[in-house]
């Protein structure tokens, strides 16, 4: 589903955010992928969604190598791969229906479909009854299903999850990482940028850890066997 080939990627100082990556990632997997502030977490999801090119390697997702893909071709690319950001970004002008079928107007989908499509994605979340309230009206917890059910409305492959629980009490974190793993389990593969290893030991799930663009460690299970 995920490869990256002796990744490097290097900004204008030179330093690299990325240095000589080699990362497989199954179709269907739960990764977890840790590090500290300035690790290189961030750089490798904007690598993911083509929003950066790599320096140096190769990167394939879903079949598609990156490093050969036109411009032109790369919105169709996204839709087959669902954001989750910490800060929610839902348009605070419109209720939770118009948050997650936006998703599927920007495909150009009916709105026939849409109409049945938004409120199913929204029974999946828990917030069936809450499609006319505004985000505004919603506790953290309750736009981040929001957020959820707006990455996973077009089907994606592959959800992306950048600190999902980064604005989130404790109560609501376990919550939403209950929800990702609920999709995991019917097919979606997921990949979690988090600093909760709170959360991180307890799913027991595998995990990556990068330290100053280096990948230190790959472990399956949390604290499983190094691979």
């Amino acid at each position: 589903m995920i490869s990256l080939e002796h990744v490097s990627k290097s900004y204008a100082a030179g330093i690299p955010a990325l240095n000589d990556v080699n990362i497989e990632i199954e179709d269907g997997e739960f990764v977890f992928i840790v590090g500290d502030s300035g690790s290189g977490k961030s750089t490798l999801i904007k690598l993911l969604l083509k929003e950066l090119d790599p320096t140096e390697g190769n990167i394939s997702v879903n079949g598609h190598l990156l490093n050969k893909m036109k411009r032109r071709h790369v919105p169709k690319f996204r839709r087959n791969i669902g954001v989750v950001f910490q800060d929610f970004r839902l348009l605070e002008d419109r209720n939770v229906y118009e948050n997650v079928a936006f998703a599927q107007r920007v495909i150009g989908e009916s709105t026939r479909a849409i109409k049945k499509n938004a409120p199913a994605m929204l029974s999946m979340v828990g917030l069936a009854a809450k499609y006319r309230s505004f985000p505004k009206q919603l506790s953290g917890g309750e736009q981040q299903r929001v957020a959820i059910a707006r990455a996973l409305i077009n089907e994606p492959h592959i959800l992306l999850a950048d600190e999902p629980t980064g604005n989130l009490d404790n109560n609501n974190a376990w919550e939403t990482m209950k929800l990702l793993e609920e999709i995991n389990a019917k097919g979606t593969t997921v990949i979690v940028v988090t600093h909760n290893m709170e959360i991180v030991k307890a799913m027991n799930k595998r995990v990556i850890t990068i330290s100053k663009g280096v990948v230190v460690s790959d472990e399956k299970g949390g604290a499983g066997d190094e691979v």
